[in-house]
């Protein structure tokens, strides 16, 4: 989603520092918008998290953190902010070394069918009923980013 979201604004990820890539824009009101995807594993996402923040002084209530959620079925995207981690590991690491007042993209992926292990059913790719509605649950996290930019500039 982030990647869509740097094309869509001609901007295009650069390393930075040894655990993250990071793609800038400014919004037509001058805002600077810093997206950022870590090169490490998910459930060590706090400390890139972590480290952006300070680098880049912005306070916890201006971080969006896109992930997805077990607990909305495939093609629920909802905005959230603040609240729990639902035990995705992600989040839970990210609220260790952050705090919890962050906005969310929930992207629904639903649960495991039958006794799937969660793990496994995370990591597997979409089937092509769902990549064919990829695209559209794409733009529209993309549009649920930019809306929450829009409101707290």
């Amino acid at each position: 989603m982030v990647e869509e979201l740097a094309a869509k604004h001609s901007t295009s990820f650069k390393a930075f520092k040894s655990f993250a890539s990071v793609a800038e824009y400014r919004t037509p009101a001058g805002a600077k918008i810093v997206m950022a995807k870590s090169s490490g594993y998910m459930n060590e996402s706090g400390n890139p998290a972590q480290q952006l923040l300070k680098f880049y002084s912005v306070e916890i209530d201006h971080m969006i953190v896109l992930h997805d959620e077990l607990d909305l079925e495939y093609g629920d995207v909802r905005a959230k902010f603040d609240g729990g981690h639902a035990g995705h590991n992600g989040l839970r690491d990210i609220s260790e070394k952050c705090g919890t007042g962050y906005h969310r993209i929930r992207f629904g992926i639903g649960r495991p069918p039958g006794q799937m292990e969660v793990a496994d059913f995370v990591l597997k790719n979409f089937n092509s009923e769902e990549r064919s509605r990829l695209r559209e649950l794409v733009d529209l996290a993309i549009d649920k980013v930019e809306n929450l930019i829009q409101q707290n500039p």
